[in-house]
């Protein structure tokens, strides 16, 4: 590379007389700095609809890129790279040898999801870069809603006696734009309690080091998120602010402080930015499935969306436990009675956590005593199937590993062999180690500790899901890697936690704030299902005054079926509580887990949110609206529904008087006849909420 820099050359009309004499040698320099300038390429590629524009150059001697959103700054010139312990950098000193662009349009379908049909249409860039003796590439994707690209780096002859490459460091960043005065909703990334905090709001500038989905909003309006989709065999990202406003890929590094430990031929997952002009834009993209592979499976009809109900929430508020003893909560008796409950409200399943032999004492702490084939004595699982198997409603398992994983791999086999025996076709697991301490055993026997989301354990989530799937087997995984869109590639990750859910309501201190539920749409939901565990109806069991309740009216827990997806949602609450208030509990019973269209049809980050979503099985709408600490009016067009025809809308909704800490089970059910013409005005109490089901008269 010339010495002359390609950003500035000299300006011979502004020499001084006394410069004449060495005036042909300047000439020189100029012009070679200026054939080297000619060098220097910029390839661009826009979106379909022309609005995203990424530009991708080698000026500055590195590869950098920005983007634009109809002409607004969306990132500013951000750096791109990798840098390995053998080579070092790939990255300063290459240049783009050569590129190609193609486009692509096509619609797949889910086989279950939030929609059912998802149009993929893009345009693509691929640029090759070498510094004469390496050479990688880098692959953008551009979408309507917002781009990905990510780092391909191909066997080579410099490559030709190597069999391993560890990655020290990725030097991908993302520049946000007047970092001081955009807004971001965040989390602390790589922390003792993974992905379970409370989210902040604050200038970007304020940030230290964040989770994705890292979401952040522009003072021109645009709404972005960061994130990245297709996580496998590599280390998962979080963002590491550097200079103000320059995000840094900062990967989670093994125990030994190795990045990413892979070889010559790889590729990385998508780094992603959705883009779009109002917050909702972010919730109706489909960015991260577009980013994976199809699916992999072959028929999954097997894997089945449902509604459970469970032995859980009773361990939570302190009613039973986990371990044995007199208020063991699973026992053969209490889950055939749950069992029968499910039967008589048309629930799939029962849930049954704390039956197998390892949660007496410490459990948190003692997962290398679990046994997952070995059950209490007062729990027969034989006598368990059966009387589920008798009533059309199947036992659900469930795994804590307590982040032992190699004790878990070791009894992997047998214990999804015993599922299967049983019927069992969706398995609970857990990781409730703190970050940073997941127990492994290497192949010499010493014990290592890793990240939940280090190379290590990416992998090894994977592997239970591809073991499940040999058994037809979903897998619902708390304390999970975050999801990045895998559902696609393997349907049976039926969902996940990776997040705040219900349970803190119970014993968190503090428990989840009212405006939790309006920040997860738009951050930790961006990436794809939760098992949020919603419909609590004893909102304060230790009284309204108490620490410990949950902080929303009974209506907004009917409205978080419709608003936080996943293909399964559990009734969480005791059957008694729902007993006591069967006029509310029928919107738990009729609302499905698997649509054919949503859409979110109004929200702003923190404040509110509205989704409407069509049943995949019917001709039934559903909407769901819920807010923050701040009582509000909405007002929703019902355009989402056909054209030609009526509807009974069946709205269950706040009362006047309802307020989340005073008086959160004040709600009312009526009914209305309505048409796609009309608008309704939704009252929302504090930390309230509204559930609607659409009916079409025939």
């Amino acid at each position: 590379m010339s010495p002359v820099s390609r950003k500035s050359q000299p300006n011979v009309s502004l020499l001084p007389k006394r410069n004449l004499a060495r005036l042909p040698l300047l000439i020189s320099l100029v012009l070679l700095g200026a054939n080297q300038s000619a060098l220097a390429k910029t390839v661009t590629v826009n979106s379909p609809d022309k609005r995203i524009s990424v530009s991708l150059t080698d000026d500055g001697d590195r590869p950098e890129y920005k983007v634009t959103f109809n002409g607004k700054e969306a990132v500013l010139n951000s750096r791109l790279g990798l840098v390995f312990e053998t080579f070092g950098e790939f990255g300063s000193g290459f240049d783009i040898t050569e590129s190609s662009k193609s486009t692509h349009s096509s619609r797949w379908q889910q086989p279950w999801g939030e929609r059912e049909s998802i149009d993929d249409n893009h345009n693509k860039l691929t640029a090759t870069f070498s510094n004469g003796r390496h050479q990688f590439a880098l692959e953008f994707k551009v979408f309507d809603d917002g781009i990905g690209f990510r780092y391909l780096v191909p066997k080579q002859a410099s490559f030709d006696k190597v069999t391993h490459l560890n990655i020290t460091n990725e030097l991908t960043e993302f520049s946000v734009p007047d970092a001081h005065h955009a807004t971001a909703w965040w989390i602390p990334g790589r922390g003792w309690n993974r992905y379970e905090y409370l989210y902040q709001t604050t200038s970007v500038n304020k940030v230290d080091r964040a989770h994705t989905p890292f979401t952040y909003k522009l003072t021109s309006g645009l709404h972005l998120s960061i994130h990245e989709a297709a996580l496998t065999d590599y280390a998962a990202m979080v963002l590491d602010q550097r200079r103000d406003g320059t995000l840094k890929a900062d990967l989670t590094p093994w125990s030994d402080g190795t990045l990413v430990k892979t070889q010559p031929g790889f590729t990385t997952p998508w780094r992603t930015i959705q883009i779009a002009d109002a917050a909702t834009g972010l919730l109706n993209s489909d960015l991260i499935l577009n980013l994976n592979e199809p699916n992999k499976l072959g028929d999954v009809s097997w894997v089945e969306p449902g509604k459970y109900v469970g032995i859980w929430w009773g361990m939570h508020i302190n009613e039973n436990t986990w371990g044995s003893g007199e208020k063991h909560g699973a026992t053969t008796s209490e889950t055939k009675r749950y069992m029968d409950f499910a039967a008589k409200y048309g629930f799939d399943g029962v849930l049954v956590e704390g039956w197998n032999l390892g949660w007496d004492g410490s459990w948190f702490h003692n997962g290398d005593v679990f046994s997952f084939t070995q059950s209490y004595d007062d729990f027969d699982i034989d006598a368990v199937s059966a009387h589920g198997a008798n009533n059309n409603v199947r036992l659900i398992g469930h795994h804590e590993t307590s982040g032992s994983v190699t004790n878990y791999r070791n009894q992997m086999s047998d214990a999804y062999d015993l599922y299967k025996q049983h019927g069992v076709t969706q398995i609970k697991t857990g990781y409730v180690a703190d970050g940073g301490d997941i127990k492994r055993v290497d192949s010499q026997g010493i014990v290592r500790h890793e990240w939940h989301d280090g190379q290590f354990m990416v992998n090894e989530y994977l592997h239970s899901i591809t073991e499940a799937a040999k058994r037809q087997i979903s897998i619902n995984t708390h304390e999970p890697i975050k999801d990045t869109g895998l559902r696609r590639t393997y349907p049976n990750w039926i969902s996940r936690e990776g997040a705040r859910g219900q349970e803190f309501n119970a014993w968190g201190t503090p428990p989840n704030s009212p405006e939790h539920t309006a920040i997860l749409p738009y951050t930790r939901m961006l990436s794809g299902p939760m098992d949020f565990t919603p419909g609590i109806f004893n909102l304060a069991p230790e009284g309204l005054d108490a620490v410990n309740r949950v902080q929303t009216t009974l209506a907004k827990q009917l409205a978080l079926y419709v608003v936080l997806y996943s293909p399964i949602q559990m009734a969480a609450d005791l059957p008694r509580n729902y007993v006591e208030r069967l006029d509310a509990f029928q919107f738990i019973q009729d609302v499905p887990t698997d649509w054919s269209e949503s859409i979110a049809v109004a929200g702003e980050i923190g404040d509110f949110v509205a989704f409407a979503r069509k049943d995949r099985a019917s001709e039934d709408w559903y909407l769901g609206a819920l807010t923050d600490e701040s009582e509000r009016e909405l007002t929703i067009k019902l355009d989402f529904l056909s054209a030609d025809k009526s509807y009974q809308a069946q709205i269950y909704r706040d009362g006047a008087e309802a307020d989340w800490k005073t008086n959160p089970y004040d709600y009312v059910i009526e009914n209305k006849q309505v048409t796609a013409k009309d608008t309704l005005t939704l009252a929302l109490a504090t930390s309230g909420g509204v559930a609607i089901r659409f009916i079409p008269f025939d």
